[in-house]
């Protein structure tokens, strides 16, 4: 599933127009990620949880040349799904 996806099943289940459908969507997307470069954590009930963890120094390998590489630290999204989402069969 895409973008375009979730905007025309909004369309189909509200009758509200493709633009105003998008605008929506987009709307939604842009919210979410500006929360989670602040740091805050999303709880959408029944769905999820989106929050923002620091990711650990690393030691990588180049895989052409065999090299160690430093994997500096940083941030990471992570989702961790709700009960409801975890029961899908």
């Amino acid at each position: 599933m895409i973008k375009l996806d979730i905007i025309n099943e909004v369309v189909n289940r509200t009758g509200i127009t493709k633009t105003k459908a998008e605008m929506a969507v987009e709307t939604v997307f842009e919210t979410m990620k500006s929360a989670l470069a602040e740091g805050q954590r999303i709880e959408l009930r029944g769905f999820g949880i989106f929050n923002v963890r620091p990711r650990k120094t690393g030691i990588g390998r180049n895989p052409r040349t065999g090299a160690e590489v430093a994997i500096p630290p940083g941030k990471a999204v992570r989702f961790k799904p709700g009960k409801e989402l975890q029961q899908l069969h």
